[in-house]
């Protein structure tokens, strides 16, 4: 973590909590490895942190490998999409929203070059970033299902969290 170290120290003083933040929930006791740094990348990318994504990717490279990477890009990019179009239905609330035919592409959720779970995970971080209930209470229950545990989903929103928080500190 050489550079995500060199990234925290970066940060302001008053914001020193989110650098032993960062490093502890890059050290999940309950998400394997690749799954902690494809959600600690997905969520630089969808927060639009280039500081961060640059650290990430130095670190984690060859444990994500060039398919964890753009499996990231893609969660990041489909999530910006998603979240706007299905929080807007749900905040609306109108049954005739509901019935209208989506009409936007996201073939890769279903065929991602690592794997559903992991993009699973990662679509989760998004979602909660983007505060956006249907997605949350989509990719929620899909990881449970598919064996996860809340202990895991719990360090997946942990991670996102501290990713949008070093993003803050880093332009405070």
């Amino acid at each position: 973590m050489e550079h995500i170290n060199q990234l925290c120290e970066q940060l302001p003083e008053a914001t020193k909590d989110l650098a032993l933040n960062l490093a502890a929930v890059l050290e999940s006791e309950h998400l394997e490895i690749t799954e902690v740094w494809a959600v600690a990348l997905t969520a630089s990318y969808f927060v639009r942190s280039t500081a961060i994504q640059e650290a990430i990717l130095a670190d984690a490279q060859e444990i994500l490998g060039q398919d964890g990477v753009e499996d990231a890009q893609a969660a990041a990019s489909l999530m910006a999409m998603n979240t706007i179009y299905f929080r807007f239905r749900h905040m609306v609330g109108k049954e005739s929203y509901s019935q209208m035919r989506t009409g936007l592409r996201m073939n890769r959720i279903m065929s991602p070059a690592t794997s559903r779970k992991q993009f699973e995970l990662c679509s989760l971080a998004c979602a909660a970033l983007a505060g956006c209930e249907v997605c949350l209470q989509s990719h929620e229950p899909k990881l449970l299902e598919e064996g996860y545990t809340e202990l895991q989903v719990n360090d997946v929103i942990r991670i996102a969290a501290t990713i949008q928080g070093v993003a803050v500190a880093l332009e405070a």
